[in-house]
Parts: C-alpha cells; sequence; structure tokens
C-alpha cells in the first residue's frame, strides 16, 4: 500500500514513539484502514425503502455472506457495514421511495464465488427477484463471477467475485 507524504511522516512517528510493539500494531492498523478508506470513490449509498422491516429482513440475510453486518439500527432506518466500522449502505423508511430506474444498479464486492451464491439464494429467500442466477460473465472478464437481483422495493443488485 502507498502511503502519501504525510502518511509516511504519520508511520515514521509511530515507530519513533517508544511505545509497545502491540500499540505500534494496533496504531499502523489504524492507519492502514484510514488509508484504504481515504480511497474509496463513495463514503455510503442510501436507499429509501417502503417497508423498513421488510428491508432489514432482506439486507441481514443478503448481506451477511458477504461479511456485512447491520451496524446500526432504529424504528425507521437500518445501517450496513463491515462489523465493527461506520455503514456504507442505509435504508430510510419513505413510504412513497421508488428505486432508480434503468442504468443503475449497486454491486457488492464479494470474498468468493461461493458468497456469490449464497447472496443469491439468500435474496431470493428473503423477497427479491432473481434477475440472473449466479455465474461466470466472460463478456466483462474471464474471472468476472456475479448474481444478479432486485430487493423488494425493486433496487437491482449484484454480489460479484472478480479474482479466479
Amino acid at each position: 500500500m502507498k502511503l502519501s507524504a504525510r502518511g509516511e511522516e504519520v508511520l515514521a512517528a509511530i515507530n519513533d514513539s517508544g511505545l509497545s510493539v502491540e500499540e505500534k500494531a494496533v496504531l499502523a492498523r489504524a492507519l492502514q484502514k484510514s488509508v484504504a478508506r481515504a480511497g474509496l470513490l463513495l463514503g455510503h449509498l442510501s436507499f429509501g425503502v417502503r417497508d423498513i422491516a421488510r428491508a432489514i429482513a432482506f439486507y441481514d440475510a443478503a448481506l451477511a455472506p458477504l461479511g456485512y453486518t447491520r451496524v446500526w439500527s432504529s424504528e425507521r432506518s437500518a445501517g450496513y457495514g463491515p462489523e465493527g466500522e461506520g455503514d456504507t449502505l442505509a435504508l430510510f423508511l419513505r413510504p412513497e421511495a421508488t428505486p432508480p430506474g434503468d442504468g443503475f444498479h449497486l454491486a457488492f464486492n464479494a470474498p468468493s464465488r461461493e458468497a456469490v451464491d449464497a447472496f443469491h439464494a439468500a435474496c431470493l429467500k428473503h423477497g427479491g427477484k432473481d434477475q440472473g442466477a449466479p455465474g461466470l460473465r466472460p463478456h466483462y472478464s474471464d474471472t468476472y463471477y456475479a448474481g444478479f437481483v432486485t430487493d423488494p422495493d425493486g433496487h437491482k443488485l449484484e454480489a460479484v467475485h472478480q479474482l479466479g
């Protein structure tokens, strides 16, 4: 991972701090996470949903195989992301909500082909509709393995694993 000049300065300060090896490791991991998140294009994405309980049940099941969990929730909303971190997908109760039209979909990175399969199955079990069974998509690349669904509110979703 390439650090900026400022990141290199911070890392040098950690190394010269007199902290224990364990304390340095904790700080180095925090720095690494910060650098990784800083490189992301999006902070988070929000969807309006017509039935928050139904949406939470769907996304709890759909995102678990991908390694994401519900990181917060209230009566009218919920947020999903990596456990112990902030949300990258937020759902808000909006009874009048309609999903974006053609040309929009949300693709989730999957850690394996099996995770894509499990995502797709969980979506169908919890009210999603099939928009393309899991499989290789050689027209994208030789290693592009994806499954497509719409959630109960009609949002177009994909889980994709792009490594061999």
